[in-house]
């Protein structure tokens, strides 16, 4: 008699295989919140790092160039895939869309995913970035679904 079999005949744990179930979702469904919010963190984090770096640099241009070449080879080599220049270009231009987002944690109920963010950064209209932002944490809107809306405003524009 097999494990599904057993449980199904006992009228007392009609419910356990449902619980465990619910249980077990729930779990995956808070550890990939907390791991969206250590890499939106760990994302703004170090695209503030290179902003800070970059402006130490004379020729700011050319100096962030060959910062950015130089760090994305070095976190490659330890960290692997991920830090390419250009997602490492991406994070410092998540950091300049986005200075306070962090700042002002307690009073977002809902942090997007990176995935929203990345989408929001292909947004060049600061103040449509920022309505979208927020229509898309308070309606919790898909990345599809923003992507959508996005390519309607730009088909009526």
């Amino acid at each position: 008699m097999g494990t599904e079999t057993l449980l199904r005949n006992q009228g007392e744990s009609e419910g356990l295989y449902a619980d465990v179930c619910k249980i077990i979702a729930s779990a995956q469904s808070e550890a990939y919140r907390a791991i969206n919010v250590a890499l939106v963190q760990r994302n703004w984090l170090i695209g503030k790092r290179i902003a800070e770096e970059e402006l130490k640099g004379k020729d700011r241009a050319e100096y962030g160039a060959e910062i950015i070449k130089q760090l994305s080879d070095l976190l490659t080599r330890d960290f692997g895939k991920g830090f390419t220049k250009t997602n490492l270009y991406q994070f410092y231009q998540f950091y300049k869309c986005f200075p306070n987002i962090f700042h002002s944690l307690s009073g977002k109920s809902i942090l997007l995913t990176w995935t929203h963010y990345r989408t929001l950064l292909r947004e060049e209209n600061e103040e449509a970035r920022n309505w979208y932002e927020k229509e898309a944490a308070d309606q919790q809107w898909s990345v599809r679904t923003l992507e959508r809306n996005r390519r309607i405003r730009q088909a009526n524009s």
